[in-house]
């Protein structure tokens, strides 16, 4: 299933907003006051130009946190059939100005080929046992709750035994800011984490560790004991990449053999950019972000129980990874699930 494969599915859906639950979150946000109801957590249809942009959202009072519910009939997923949204991709120029990334900009290719930019490493990179533990944060400039877990990803980025990425979702960006790093496909992948496991909300700052963890992205205590666990762990799967020109061979096996389906994906990222956000909730902030997902391809399905090895182009400078992830199976897509490997490309 490719990054194209997602979005068409996602372009289907729309998500409509009940009246009845817009007229009480309007009544929470009188009683609580406007400081509450900041911190950005789900998204729908933004036609209506944003008056129906604040439906269904309640906020925590203790953490506040704000979360959306999705009101409308559920499917077998746990979710509606309705249940996308109208944001559009990209960004102006003015939005985009102060954007300085830090590495260069390769054209994204194709995401229906198994080309991926990435930078070339030299010799083979073999990954026994000691896969790096994957922390994806969802976030987005448009979310005022969002800089701390920005900056907590930051520091662990600078760990080897993590591999730390920057998903920037793009269900906010009603609110008056156009994340240039927010795609639709990310929101797409948060929808399939919170499909897994059967939850009716997705938030952000949310991070998600080795693909089972789903903690708020700024809680230091909870994060610090999922990595401690995991980094524990012996990694299900091994991994060996090795270059010849711009090809990469991977060879996967597993002993004792998965018993799940397993998708093997190459994610490409940009390690830094410094943006000046002009609009929105964090209008008059210089953030830098680090570990910028770019793309994020199935390059391969794999039955985790035969030993693999495939072929696959790489070209360009940025970094990439290679993820091994279970997947289970979906109503259109594949869900992701417990992520059993992971490798740099470096």
């Amino acid at each position: 299933m490719t990054t194209a494969q997602v979005d068409h599915l996602a372009t289907k859906r729309k998500l409509t907003a009940s009246p009845l639950r817009l007229a009480m979150v309007v009544t929470v946000s009188v009683m609580l006051g406007s400081a509450m109801m900041s911190p950005a957590v789900w998204a729908q249809d933004m036609s209506g130009a944003g008056q129906a942009g604040a439906a269904n959202r309640d906020t925590d009072p203790q953490s506040g946190e704000t979360t959306f519910s999705d009101t409308a009939g559920p499917d077998e997923s746990g979710f509606s059939e309705n249940d996308e949204f109208g944001a559009t991709a990209g960004a102006t120029a003015e939005e985009t100005a102060g954007q300085t990334p830090s590495s260069s900009d390769a054209p994204l290719t194709d995401p229906a080929t198994a080309v991926v930019t990435a930078t070339a490493p030299a010799g083979v990179d073999v990954s026994k046992g000691t896969s790096p533990v994957v922390v994806e944060l969802f976030t987005s400039q448009g979310c005022a709750a969002c800089p701390p877990a920005d900056k907590l990803l930051e520091g662990l980025a600078e760990r080897d035994d993590v591999i730390a990425l920057a998903l920037h979702v793009d269900y906010w960006d009603y609110l008056g800011w156009r994340d240039p790093f927010g795609q639709p496909a990310f929101t797409s992948r948060q929808k399939g984490y919170a499909r897994a496991v059967k939850e009716r909300m997705i938030y952000t700052p949310q991070m998600i560790v080795n693909g089972q963890q789903r903690l708020l992205g700024a809680d230091r205590v909870a994060i610090k004991s999922a990595l401690d666990t995991a980094t524990a762990s012996t990694a299900p799967v091994d991994i060996a990449i090795s270059q010849e020109g711009d090809q990469y061979r991977i060879s996967l096996s597993a002993n004792p053999p998965l018993g799940h389906d397993a998708m093997v994906q190459v994610v490409r990222y940009l390690p830094h950019a410094s943006v000046d956000i002009l609009r929105g909730e964090n209008a008059g902030l210089s953030m830098d972000y680090t570990n910028i997902v770019t793309q994020w391809h199935i390059v391969a399905d794999w039955d985790g129980q035969t030993p693999m090895t495939f072929d696959t182009q790489v070209e360009g400078s940025n970094p990439a990874v290679v993820i091994v992830q279970t997947s289970q199976p979906g109503r259109s897509v594949p869900l992701p699930g417990a992520i059993v490997g992971a490798a740099r490309i470096k």
